[in-house]
């Protein structure tokens, strides 16, 4: 079986993490009997540089024909005045691809667990996934602007959240059972449409799920506070922006974390949380991990779980050795730290 994934290195250090993921799932396919084929294309303030515009109709085509697409990071101070910034075709992509179910699951490594910024006792345990809407919502809403007023309008259907919550729902069955339903019921009419229709599916679908709802603020302060207590959390888009970035820092680095943005049918998209980090780029500084766990997550979506499983596993390895970048205290770069983990995955198949 061979699987056709579009890489878009993007700008920053996109090219140095994606360099390294790339390398690990070529090798994590080989030993687990299968092969992947890579397409490159320009996108985000690279393709701005090369033809205008963030996402050309070519490179648009070809992550419609792929498997997955996996992507780096976009952006950054160069095309911050440029017509069309590199982020319009982020957005772009994600709507032409109906990619509605962005996935970030945030845990934190027993080794770690002194990174966080939070002390060690509070994030202990903590094992979590965001699911955030990623189509809909003041992000993709009506903008006006006057030289004196300006307005977004927050607009969602009982459709757009039905499909979005079935994932999560689906997603709390596979883990341990619970979701929690993140809005601003008491104030916002779409947050209201947003709850009643959780809470209906939750009565009517998943009565084996255990539900809560809770408003975004005491969301965010929770998770500060108890974040091992969250299982599975369903929010919109803009709340689901904030709160995932937050969760981000819980195990001790941004870097650390990848996501997958899932819709009806393939391709996805997969790629780190974090973003383009131009003040390291070319650096060979860049923490791959993120990267590496989105191609995880990748590989989970192909089907291939061997695969996947592998790669964490050496990940895990890595973390319990203290083999880390310059972020969390070690000495590895970028793509030493991809070339440690390649060993690592030729290791363990021999011994297996």
């Amino acid at each position: 079986m061979t699987y056709r994934i579009v890489l878009l290195p993007g700008d920053g250090i996109g090219p140095e993490i994606t360099r390294v993921a790339r390398a690990v799932i070529e090798r994590a396919a080989a030993l687990s009997g299968f092969s992947v084929q890579f397409e490159e294309h320009a996108f985000g303030g690279a393709s701005i540089d090369r033809s205008g515009e963030p996402l050309t109709d070519e490179t648009l085509a070809a992550c419609q024909a792929a498997d997955a697409v996996f992507l780096g990071a976009v952006g950054g101070p160069k095309w911050d005045q440029a017509p069309s910034r590199p982020e319009a075709g982020l957005l772009a992509l994600r709507k032409a691809l109906g990619v509605y179910a962005n996935l970030r699951p945030a845990s934190v490594h027993p080794a770690l667990a002194d990174k966080s910024p939070l002390r060690a006792d509070l994030v202990a345990g903590t094992d979590l996934l965001i699911v955030r809407e990623l189509t809909g919502g003041i992000y993709f809403g009506r903008r006006e602007r006057t030289e004196s007023q300006a307005s977004d309008t927050c607009t969602y259907s009982r459709a757009e959240i039905a499909r979005v919550a079935r994932v999560a729902f689906e997603q709390a069955r596979l883990r341990r059972g619970r979701l929690t339903s993140v809005d601003k019921a008491n104030v916002l009419e779409t947050s209201r449409l947003w709850r009643e229709t959780v809470s209906e599916m939750g009565a009517r679908d998943y009565p084996d799920i255990a539900l809560d709802h809770m408003y975004v603020d005491a969301a965010a302060m929770h998770l500060l506070r108890a974040p091992a207590s969250f299982d599975v959390i369903v929010t919109e888009n803009m709340f689901g922006d904030i709160l995932s970035d937050e969760a981000s820092m819980l195990p001790g680095s941004i870097g650390l974390l990848g996501s997958a943005s899932l819709g009806e049918a393939r391709p996805g998209i997969f790629e780190p949380i974090h973003g383009s980090a131009p003040d390291i780029a070319g650096q060979d500084k860049a923490n791959p991990f993120g990267a590496i766990e989105a191609a995880a997550q990748l590989l989970e979506s192909l089907g291939e779980t061997d695969a996947a499983a592998r790669i964490r596993k050496a990940v895990n390895a890595m973390h319990e050795a203290g083999e880390w970048t310059g972020d969390l205290g070690g000495d590895l770069t970028c793509s030493g730290a991809g070339v440690k983990l390649v060993e690592r995955l030729e290791a363990e198949a021999v011994a297996a």
